[in-house]
């Protein structure tokens, strides 16, 4: 009963810190405010909000979280990083910068697995404008991060270079597609011209035995001018060009 009754004095504090946003505050009061009251102040907006994303209290952590969105962006923060920070053990430093423009509360968290810091933020009216929450890593983890996020990069790169190539490469069978898609209508329209016939050799024939007759006739009348019988007597000779040199 008790840590309920402290809990609800915590979200409390947070709604009112929320909704006093209407009212005009008085400014010297807020600069008369120690740095120790400003921590504690802040210690406990951290609490509540620790307490609230326990899992116990979801339905009002759903009712502030839809009322408030800096209280969302809170729960946010701490969930998203409770992974890494393991369970919740102390608070081990403590800290607050107070100026004109507002207060700066810094809560160093000791968690099971990591360490955390949280830095809350409220503004001149003493309203909360943020709350973060920062897991702190050691030196070989976020080197060990950064060889992850360029190993990742550079994969990436090397993927979607191999990926344009292959595009790239594969324009060379684009021509090819569309002859293969083209070359079958283009041989059903042009249809083949049926081949002449051949004419055959015996023109040849007939045109040698034509000049044998024609020689017949002529001997037949050279042998008639001379008043030969006949055409035994009568050689035909074939008329030859004497070269002059």
């Amino acid at each position: 009963m008790k840590k309920w009754l402290l809990v609800l004095g915590m979200i409390t504090c947070i709604l009112g810190a929320s909704a006093c946003g209407d009212e005009q505050k008085d400014a010297s009061a807020w600069s008369e405010m120690s740095e120790e009251e400003a921590i504690y102040y802040g210690e406990g907006i951290f609490q509540s909000v620790r307490e609230l994303c326990s899992g116990a209290y979801e339905e009002q952590k759903a009712q502030y979280a839809k009322a408030d969105p800096v209280s969302a962006a809170a729960f946010s923060s701490w969930e998203s990083a409770q992974a890494d920070i393991g369970d919740y053990v102390d608070i081990v430093e403590k800290s607050a910068e107070i100026n004109d423009d507002g207060i700066i509360v810094n809560l160093k968290v000791d968690g099971s697995s990591h360490d955390a810091n949280i830095e809350i933020i409220f503004d001149d009216e003493y309203m909360m404008t943020s709350m973060s929450t920062n897991v702190i890593y050691s030196f070989s983890e976020l080197m060990a991060k950064a060889f992850m996020n360029t190993l990742l990069g550079m994969g990436t790169v090397f993927i979607v270079l191999i990926l344009i190539s292959l595009i790239i490469s594969c324009f060379t069978f684009i021509p090819k597609i569309q002859a293969a898609f083209t070359k079958k209508p283009q041989q059903e329209a042009a249809k083949p011209v049926p081949a002449a016939p051949k004419v055959s050799a015996p023109a040849a024939v007939e045109e040698e035995t034509d000049d044998l007759e024609l020689v017949a006739v002529i001997a037949a009348a050279i042998a008639a001018s001379e008043g030969a019988a006949s055409t035994d007597g009568f050689v035909v000779r074939s008329i030859r060009k004497r070269r002059m040199f």
